[in-house]
């Protein structure tokens, strides 16, 4: 089964890599400027060209000057996006651009009654899509793959607990409330495979908010799914689970402030595992310093209600730097973010500090039919 996975997760990345190759191809190549010294003696059909030739080059030059201009608008016409055109259009979590968010989580777990800290990992495939409803509605779709390395043994876990120690939404450490302390000891190992897979589906109007000093408010409301596809107990859950999710993002000229919020509830999986009752609250706060840099980070606030008061919160702080790269045809953001957990629990191992990594190609949904 663990093989199967991750063969599953593989071809995942591969198929995708190979929309996004093909992807590349679909970008028309746009014609230069029109010649300045026309031959008098041409004929009209080529007189005629030259006069598309010229109106086709004005028209890209009208979007290329407009960065929030309709990428759909401006590959009908022929017109290649820009950079910035499409670093801001990664910027929209709602908006009309498919992504693969490749990320790697590196954590500094610590047990705050001994002190003693290992390192936790986490590689994270995030794949994000829209779909046209209708002219008013979009409904976002995003599928997370997950392969953790955690350092415990999976085996002395089974030992001590019977395997109810578990990695829940968020990537951190669950354990049962009605169960002893872990002793340090169980940090003597390391296990590495498949997690939990989600879906996020967010429906969204087609066209933001627009406010009155021009910035835009985007606003977006759906459901979550986990499911327990772990290939061992303690790299997921061992609960399917489902909530609520919404999404409210402030994107000004420079300013994006805005969280995405998602509850999990378990419905179904091992009777014998803990309870899932866990909302997880990505904060997202950049600035933009050009059209394809930012500052910012995009920190993950964990709430396990399975655990007393004095356990249940997470919450880190922090910040980081990505730009927006063009390889080829394809853009793809590279960014690096540091987090400090500020607010952390008394009595659980939980991340003191961890560093995020991500390299996101993307590609306008306006080339791919069936999202229409």
């Amino acid at each position: 089964m663990k093989n199967k996975r991750s063969g599953v997760a593989l071809a995942w990345v591969l198929g995708f890599l190979l929309l996004m190759q093909q992807s590349a191809g679909l970008f028309a190549e746009e014609t230069g400027p029109p010649d300045p010294d026309p031959d008098p003696d041409a004929s009209p059909a080529d007189a005629e060209d030259g006069a598309q030739h010229s109106s086709n080059y004005e028209l890209c030059q009208k979007y290329r000057a407009d960065v929030d201009a309709d990428l759909g608008d401006v590959l009908r016409a022929g017109c290649e996006p820009t950079l910035g055109q499409m670093s801001a259009l990664m910027d929209n979590p709602l908006g009309n651009v498919a992504m693969m968010f490749n990320q790697v989580d590196a954590y500094k777990m610590e047990d705050p009654i001994s002190g003693h800290t290992e390192n936790q990992f986490n590689y994270m495939m995030l794949y994000q899509f829209p779909k046209k409803l209708n002219e008013n509605w979009n409904l976002i779709n995003r599928v997370v793959l997950n392969v953790p390395s955690m350092p415990l043994d999976q085996g002395k876990i089974d030992d001590f607990l019977d395997g109810d120690v578990a990695l829940g939404p968020g990537n951190n450490i669950g354990t049962p409330p009605d169960q002893p302390l872990l002793p340090v000891q169980l940090f003597d190992g390391r296990e590495t495979g498949f997690g939990d897979t989600y879906y996020v589906a967010l429906f969204a109007p087609s066209k933001p908010i627009t406010l009155s000093n021009g910035a835009k408010l985007l606003l977006g409301g759906g459901f979550d799914i986990g499911m327990d596809t772990a290939s061992e107990n303690v790299l997921g859950t061992g609960k399917w689970t489902a909530g609520p999710a919404g999404l409210a993002l402030y994107m000004g000229e420079k300013i994006k402030v805005g969280a995405l919020v998602q509850h999990y509830w378990d419905f179904a999986g091992d009777d014998d595992r803990d309870d899932v009752n866990m909302t997880n609250i990505q904060y997202l706060y950049y600035y933009s310093l050009d059209d394809v840099t930012s500052i910012g980070a995009g920190p993950n606030f964990l709430i396990n209600w399975e655990q007393d008061k004095d356990n249940r919160y997470t919450l880190p702080v922090g910040i980081g730097i990505n730009r927006t790269f063009q390889f080829g045809k394809i853009p793809v953001r590279i960014g690096l973010e540091y987090f400090k957990t500020v607010i952390s629990p008394d009595e659980v191992p939980a991340s003191d500090w961890s560093v995020r990594f991500y390299i996101i190609p993307a590609a306008p949904s306006a080339l791919f039919s069936w999202m229409q």
